[in-house]
């Protein structure tokens, strides 16, 4: 108990030092005035190296950079992370097996593993190329309400979307032996230029998603997909921490300040505690909890049962009579389901400490150059540089830290380039939540690849950049009418990150 007192003393110091002499401040007084936006751009700010506070890793950068626990993390939790790490990376077979363990998987899947779409607790890569084999893309199902109780159900955020009849809410495109794949993805691109101020061209593909070969009847007339990448699993557990109050209050609907950025939360119904919470995590931050994430995705993505999401069948629905009678790997001793709560507290404990590395080259004139670019061109309206996480001695790797995920957690609309066209709890079809950005710079080193967005089309940053519209439209144009040498230091300070 000592070190855990301790440990959250070191973090409250660290983040905040002393307060100004001669100057006694209240709590809220010195975080407003420790995460207001820098306009000094000469020098790094203080603890800006440290991404995730005093939860961040100075471990040596390599290969496996994202997959370090909290450095702050007692001893005597590290424990409840390795297990974790290691339900992470198993592999599940299918029922029955003599591994009982590990059986439960599908009957439909999209992945044996967590670590399979989040290698090396990283990002996702569409398979295209070199990453053929790639199982990071999976595509989201619904069809829009028909009746007065389907519309009902979505507005009252009851459900955030809904599934297809046949089909559900997630195209499986793996099968246990004995059973059938949903179908299978294919993508061609559309290539546009955009041309730059300098005179500099730059291609950006757009993807074209074609779904082929059901093996279960045709898809329904106004079937939406959306594709969605794997996210890097880094700092979750500080996003799960902010203060819900420091989240809203960036948000602006209406845009009453006019700066052409509004900004709102999603608003869905947790599994983990049956209410409608605010929405964190996914590409548009459909999940509250990362109990209700993990859970999610053993159901959706691997076909695994948990006590949030008890069907054995996972994805399958009642048209898959022959999917849902398939052996299933559940234990009677923990409620028939094939993951336990401990096990599943494990995992989310695992998620929850997957530790930020600190920054690189904070203090490079180059990167503080493309830093003053990046608030200059309005980036921060969405991309908030950083946090205070309120005060929770039951996570103590999370309490009281000064963070720098620059994200603001909130829904924007990006345009029709980047649209799904299809709703997701408040969700329209041309919102997303914004990305944090902290450890992008290193994605080539974890995943060997720079695919970016919700669906990996942009091949660098500067096409990830150049793809924002919508409320973000002002900050792109801006981007290019830099010079070369300002681009250059732009894309400098976001591989800083």
């Amino acid at each position: 108990m000592l070190n855990k007192v301790l440990l959250l003393l070191t973090a409250v110091v660290f983040a905040f030092g002393a307060a100004p002499e001669g100057r006694a401040e209240s709590e809220a007084a010195r975080i407003a005035r420790v995460t207001k936006p820098t306009a000094d751009f000469s020098k790094a700010e203080k603890y800006e190296t440290m991404q995730g506070g005093a939860a961040t890793h100075r471990k040596r950068v390599n290969g496996d950079v994202f997959s370090h626990p909290s450095a702050n993390m007692a001893f005597d939790r590290r424990l409840y992370f390795e297990l974790g790490d290691g339900i992470f990376k198993k592999m599940w077979v299918s029922s029955p097996a003599s591994t009982k363990s590990s059986d439960g998987l599908g009957p439909l899947y999209n992945a044996r593993s967590c670590q399979r779409c989040h290698l090396k607790d990283g990002r996702g890569a569409p398979p295209d190329g070199e990453h053929a084999d790639s199982v990071a893309l999976l595509i989201r199902l619904s069809v829009p309400p028909e009746t007065g109780e389907e519309r009902a159900l979505l507005e009252s955020g009851a459900a955030h979307s809904l599934p297809a009849p046949v089909y559900g809410g997630q195209l499986q495109t793996f099968a246990i032996p004995g059973q059938e794949a949903e179908a299978r993805i294919e993508i061609s691109y559309a290539l546009e230029t955009i041309a730059l101020a300098d005179g500099t061209t730059v291609e950006l593909r757009k993807p074209v998603y074609a779904l082929k070969d059901p093996n279960y009847g045709d898809f329904p007339e106004g079937l939406m997909i959306s594709p969605r990448i794997a996210s890097p699993m880094i700092g979750l557990g500080m996003l799960e921490a902010l203060g819900e109050a420091d989240i809203l209050s960036w948000a602006d609907p209406d845009d009453e300040d006019s700066d052409g950025i509004s900004g709102r939360a999603n608003r869905v119904m947790s599994a983990l505690s049956r209410e409608i919470m605010l929405g964190r995590f996914g590409w548009k931050a459909n999940e509250p909890t990362l109990k209700d994430q993990v859970s999610g995705a053993f159901a959706g993505d691997i076909g695994i049962s948990s006590t949030l999401h008890p069907a054995n069948g996972g994805d399958c629905t009642e048209a898959q009579t022959v999917c849902l009678g398939a052996p299933h790997g559940g234990d009677p001793a923990d409620g028939d389901v094939e993951v336990n709560d401990h096990l599943l507290d494990l995992v989310t404990f695992y998620s929850r400490n997957l530790s930020v590395p600190a920054r690189r080259d904070v203090g490079a004139p180059e990167v503080l150059a493309g830093k003053k670019v990046f608030y200059e061109a309005g980036c921060t309206g969405c991309h908030r540089p950083k946090f205070v996480t309120p005060r929770d001695p039951l996570r103590p790797e999370q309490s009281f830290q000064l963070i720098w995920p620059y994200t603001d957690m909130l829904l924007h609309d990006m345009g029709d380039g980047l649209a799904d066209n299809r709703p997701d709890g408040i969700a329209d079809g041309r919102e997303w939540r914004t990305p944090p950005l902290w450890g992008i710079g290193l994605t080539r080193t974890v995943n060997g690849h720079t695919y970016f967005l919700h669906d990996g089309r942009a091949r660098n940053l500067l096409e990830a950049v150049l793809w924002h519209g919508g409320e973000a439209e002002a900050a792109r144009n801006r981007v290019i009418a830099l010079s070369a040498a300002e681009r250059e230091n732009l894309l400098r300070f976001l591989n800083s990150l």
